[in-house]
């Protein structure tokens, strides 16, 4: 086998790999005719190319293929997770800071929902980050209108099926009450369209706010809502086996100051503490009413009184 048969890929993985798309979205570009290869227009993604080849896609020859990168998005609700919305609603992508280079989410967060999202610009890492079998767990933390019982999160935790779709098993603790409303710390691990809302709906509680506090080893930690920050490729090889770049930087800023607010958050426990606010919405998540926390020892002088 020679060095350049070792080197080709699918059509759709390249295209992935160069963050123009999906492996999913370059497979029906192709099918509608929008990719051209060495002058022939490629009729089927089953189809491999080498780097030698002159791929172009709408007319425009294909980004040169850049190191994989991942960010952290604190995603407010409001914001549609894809970049074209049919209702003309405001999108996940039109509020990025415009110094970010094309990229995709890992999964999504519905309208209504908040916190966490990944978004990169590989599409082949996105791809694999998303997969069930990658075994990563997303946690989220929701409040819903009434008082859950141990038994309904007995039968989250053997899997539930909601109108002829099964769901596997969800982790769901009860974390408080207060008034008429509940918060939870709910995990899981496939994350299908609207799962959660969907489950607790089928158990009979309306969820009233849902945030999403981590995904896998990465957490939403401090990160104010609508800011967004870089992930260090060391992070991207430890944690997520993202081969090394040959022209990878380590000392490349995640942003640009006036969006940078620290390096990214690996803790495993913590994450954010929602609660509401009077009056409106906080723009960053505190702790759930209801849920008792420590005050701060009182500093003292040197006399010995409290200051």
């Amino acid at each position: 086998m020679t060095d350049e048969t070792e080197k080709k890929e699918r059509i759709a993985k390249r295209m992935a790999r160069a963050g123009l798309c999906s492996r999913r979205d370059a497979e029906r570009w192709i099918a509608a005719g929008r990719v051209v290869v060495n002058g022939t227009k490629l009729e089927s993604p089953a189809f491999t190319v080498s780097p030698t080849d002159t791929i172009i896609v709408d007319g425009n020859p294909l980004p040169k293929k850049e190191r994989p990168r991942l960010w952290r998005y604190h995603k407010p609700v409001g914001l549609v997770t894809s970049h074209k919305d049919e209702k003309g609603r405001d999108t996940v992508f039109d509020k990025l800071p415009e110094d970010m280079p094309r990229v995709i989410s890992v999964g999504r967060l519905d309208l209504n929902s908040e916190g966490l999202l990944l978004l990169t610009n590989d599409g082949e890492l996105a791809r694999r980050l998303e997969l069930p079998a990658t075994g990563w767990k997303r946690k989220y933390r929701v409040r819903v209108h009434g008082h859950p019982k141990e038994r309904d999160l007995q039968l989250l935790r053997k899997g539930v099926t909601v109108e002829g779709v099964k769901y596997g098993a969800i982790e769901a603790d009860l974390d408080s009450t207060k008034g008429a409303n509940s918060w939870l710390t709910i995990s899981l691990r496939e994350g299908k369209n609207r799962e959660i809302r969907k489950v607790m709906e089928f158990l009979g509680y309306t969820v009233l706010r849902l945030i999403r506090v981590s995904y896998g080893p990465l957490q939403l930690g401090e990160l104010e809502d609508g800011k967004v920050e870089e992930v260090k490729s060391k992070i991207l090889r430890d944690q997520m086996g993202v081969e090394k770049f040959e022209e990878e930087d380590d000392d490349i800023p995640e942003v640009n100051d006036k969006n940078r607010r620290g390096r990214p958050t690996l803790r495993t426990k913590g994450g954010p503490k929602p609660t509401e606010k009077r009056g409106g919405r906080s723009s960053q998540p505190h702790k759930p009413g209801g849920m008792p926390g420590k005050r701060p020892a009182p500093s003292r002088n040197r006399s010995g009184k409290k200051s």
